[in-house]
């Protein structure tokens, strides 16, 4: 039995979509890197007695992808990219969450432009309280890296200098803001 962080009640923790956001960095032309977000609409984290008894799931807008760049947000809405009119949501399912009182890991199905691939989520628990509302929170960190490969985003463009355009890892940061429902 692994014991849940102090703080961390259990229960159904509804992600709130206007305290949490999904950020991406990618390689561009092999010198610089893009930062981009995209929404998270919804998803809730259900918090077991024991800490592998617990579940998250949370779902994004690829359309609202923004980086920046007006010209750009179009390309990766497109068909090139993650055609958004096809594919216009992401989805995240846990598998397992395992942990150790200061690491975790959420394991779980990322879907992705129509694809499915199994991924794992390092996770930090940022903490619990009670905000001036009421409202009991509670926040996390979580990183991941993914292949855009892996989920048939393959676009890419080649450089005079050798390689090409865009990196095919990505790295993806969320932070995530629940509240206990």
């Amino acid at each position: 039995m692994t014991a849940l962080p102090t703080g961390l009640v259990a229960g159904t923790w509804n992600i709130d979509p206007s305290h949490t956001e999904a950020s991406f960095t990618v390689r561009h032309a092999g010198i610089s890197k893009v930062r981009g977000t995209v929404a998270v609409t919804g998803g809730a984290i259900t918090v077991g007695d024991d800490l592998e008894l617990s579940a998250v799931s949370a779902t994004l807008d690829p359309s609202t992808i923004t980086t920046g760049d007006a010209g750009r947000d179009g390309h990766l809405k497109s068909g090139d990219f993650f055609d958004v009119e096809k594919f216009g949501e992401w989805t995240f399912t846990s598998t397992s969450v395992t942990g150790d009182g200061e690491d975790y890991v959420v394991t779980g199905d990322l879907t992705i432009h129509g694809v499915t691939k199994s991924v794992e989520l390092a996770v930090e628990f940022g903490g619990a309280a009670t905000d001036p509302f009421g409202n009991q929170r509670a926040g996390f960190s979580a990183t991941l890296p993914i292949s855009r490969k892996d989920f048939d985003l393959t676009w890419n463009a080649a450089l005079e200098t050798g390689g090409v355009l865009v990196s095919d890892k990505v790295n993806i940061a969320l932070e995530v803001s629940a509240i206990k429902g």
